[in-house]
């Protein structure tokens, strides 16, 4: 692919990077908002490959309207160390023929700090999208990501109060650091309307009398190391699903991660029950559709506490900690850990009350990229200083 700088004259360039598809959800609304800007900044799209499969990401892509991506590095998966090194191997001579003005990313994956740091070596200025998100869990790869791809960012955008306040008390500048909400809500939002319903990805499955007459669900979704890279934790999961599964049917889209996995420790025939439907990895509509339709969630994934926070669904989390606060104090988010009687009273509260209700955090409202466009043209026209 030839490439060329985009930086002419006193145009500005942005490089906008991508690498797993929930930066894809976070990246489509920037994209638009960059592109309706008075000052016409040149946007570029690069996506590292570290989600690989073709077909699925293409399926994003077209489902978020997001034009095809500019420069693809084709990184693959590989180990934390050589996927981290290898987005920034090949993502240098991109940025030396660019020679962007300013490199944008999101989110907490290899390829955000990968890119972050190429950038932030080559004197190139950073803009972190969902900035100051904390776990405080160094044992999670993104929470290393997240905080070194904070501390080397000159434009830190946070979704919500907790994220100033943990990159104040990390020393970041506060000029630097701009409340703009969630952009990942903005997506949701733009295409609650096309979402795909329920009752047809349970038909295309084969499996059209799945749902029975009441027509309610639990929809799971499992994908951390910590949970599915552990034989003991794995079967306990997998042992509250069924238990789950025997009050309310459970639709479980599984990550590759997780079905190697169970297939690698002997577990398979655990979920061959008729009250569990497994699926391969759903497109944003039909997991969107998915997560609209759900009596309850249980999830490891932090987009799913947001997504089912926005959409009022309770969602009941399987790890000890969350780096989204809010979805607990005024979602619909419930931290429950890997313990089988913890994880099952919260769901029989959910059954038996309905659950959370919970709010739409401040900023929520599907602006959000407005907001981050917008600051970022203003520093842009104030020579990259906040």
């Amino acid at each position: 692919m030839t490439m060329t700088p985009a930086d002419s004259g006193n145009r500005h360039s942005i490089l906008c990077v991508v690498g797993a598809r929930p930066n894809f959800m976070k990246m489509a609304p920037i994209i638009a908002a960059l592109k309706n800007l008075a000052s016409n900044p040149s946007v570029q799209l690069l996506h590292t490959g570290q989600h690989y499969d073709v077909a699925m990401n293409h399926q994003y892509f077209e489902a978020l309207g997001i034009p095809a991506p500019d420069i693809n590095l084709d990184v693959g998966s590989a180990s934390h160390a050589v996927q981290t090194a290898e987005v920034m191997r090949r993502v240098e001579p991109v940025m030396d023929s660019l020679k962007p003005s300013a490199v944008l990313v999101v989110g907490d994956v290899n390829s955000t700090i990968a890119c972050a740091l190429v950038a932030a070596k080559k004197g190139i200025p950073v803009i972190h999208v969902e900035a100051g998100l904390r776990s405080f869990d160094r044992s999670m790869p993104e929470e290393i990501n997240r905080v070194l791809t904070d501390q080397i960012s000159d434009l830190l955008f946070t979704t919500e109060q907790s994220g100033r306040d943990n990159l104040l008390r990390e020393g970041i500048n506060e000029a630097r650091i701009h409340f703009v909400g969630n952009v990942m809500i903005d997506t949701l939002l733009g295409n609650l309307d096309r979402a795909i319903p329920t009752s047809r990805i349970v038909k295309s499955a084969d499996r059209p009398a799945f749902l029975g007459d009441r027509n309610e669900y639990a929809l799971m979704t499992l994908h951390r190391p910590a949970n599915v890279d552990d034989p003991a934790v794995l079967r306990t999961l997998l042992d509250t699903t069924l238990t789950v599964s025997q009050r309310l049917p459970v639709i479980f889209p599984m990550h590759p991660r997780t079905r190697s996995m169970i297939e690698k420790f002997g577990l398979s025939e655990m979920l061959n029950v008729p009250q569990v439907l497994l699926l391969p990895p759903m497109g944003y509509l039909e997991m969107l559709g998915l997560m609209k339709d759900a009596r309850v969630v249980l999830t490891d994934s932090g987009g799913i506490q947001e997504e089912t926070t926005a959409l009022g669904v309770p969602c009941i989390t399987l790890r000890n900690n969350t780096e989204r606060p809010i979805t607990v104090q005024e979602g619909t988010n419930t931290i429950a850990g890997t313990d089988a009687k913890a994880i099952l009273q919260i769901f029989d509260d959910v059954m038996r009350t309905g659950g959370k209700a919970g709010r739409a955090p401040e900023f929520w409202d599907g602006k959000a990229a407005v907001r981050i466009a917008q600051t970022i043209e203003r520093w842009m026209a104030n020579d990259f200083k906040s």
